[in-house]
């Protein structure tokens, strides 16, 4: 089974500003005392994309 997903635009760039904590979280370190790192960096990358869809369905619409 072929499935593949198309993102339109999916080769624009935005930019995110992380903690280098919030990266490694990112890559796959481990911060045992203090999980808010990755949820954190993770809240931010969520921000850019719904805030970069958002400007692109308004500049659509």
């Amino acid at each position: 089974m072929n499935t593949s997903v198309r993102i339109p635009q999916g080769d624009d760039t935005v930019k995110v500003e992380l903690t280098v904590k919030e990266v490694l979280a990112l890559a796959g370190a481990k911060f045992p005392n203090n999980h808010s790192i990755e949820i954190s960096a993770r809240k931010k990358l969520n921000h850019v994309i719904e805030d970069h869809y958002l400007e692109e369905s308004k500049q659509t619409h």
